[in-house]
C-alpha cells in the first residue's frame, strides 16, 4: 500500500510558474515509477509527465515539453512537478500516481495508487 499526499497548485497568471509536490508513504518509494496526470472539466485524464523508479528516465507529453520538469527525491519520498510558462490550456486537476517499477508510463490504468488531486488554474 502506498499513500500519496499532494500539495501545491493554485491560481496563476499565464506565463507564471507553480510547483506541485507529492509525498509518498508506505511501501518503498524507490520501487515505483511516478507519474503526473491532469484532467480538465468534461475531458479525460491525460498524461503529463513520468519518472522511472530508478529516476534515470523522464517522459513528457508533447504539450508540456520544455516547460514542465518532473523530478524525485527518494530520500524524501517525494516527487515534484515544476511548471513554468504556464498557459490557460494547462488548467485542470492534477494528480500524482504510483505504479510498480516497469509500467506503460503514459497509461493511467497502469498506476495503482493516486493522490487526492490539486487544482491548477491559469488565467489569461
Amino acid at each position: 500500500q502506498v499513500q500519496l499526499v499532494q500539495s501545491g497548485g493554485g491560481l496563476v497568471q499565464a506565463g507564471g510558474s507553480l510547483r506541485l509536490s507529492c509525498a509518498a508513504s508506505g511501501r518503498a518509494f524507490s520501487d515505483y515509477t511516478m507519474g503526473w496526470f491532469r484532467q480538465a472539466p468534461g475531458k479525460e485524464r491525460q498524461f503529463v509527465a513520468a519518472i522511472t523508479w530508478s529516476g534515470g528516465n523522464t517522459y513528457y507529453a508533447d504539450s508540456v515539453k520544455g516547460r514542465f520538469t518532473i523530478s524525485r527525491d527518494n530520500a524524501k519520498n517525494t516527487v515534484y512537478l515544476q511548471m513554468n510558462s504556464l498557459e490557460p490550456e494547462d488548467t485542470g486537476g492534477y494528480y500524482c500516481a504510483a505504479g510498480y517499477r516497469w509500467i506503460t508510463y503514459y497509461s493511467h490504468s497502469q498506476y495503482r495508487y493516486w493522490g487526492q488531486g490539486t487544482q491548477v488554474t491559469v488565467s489569461s
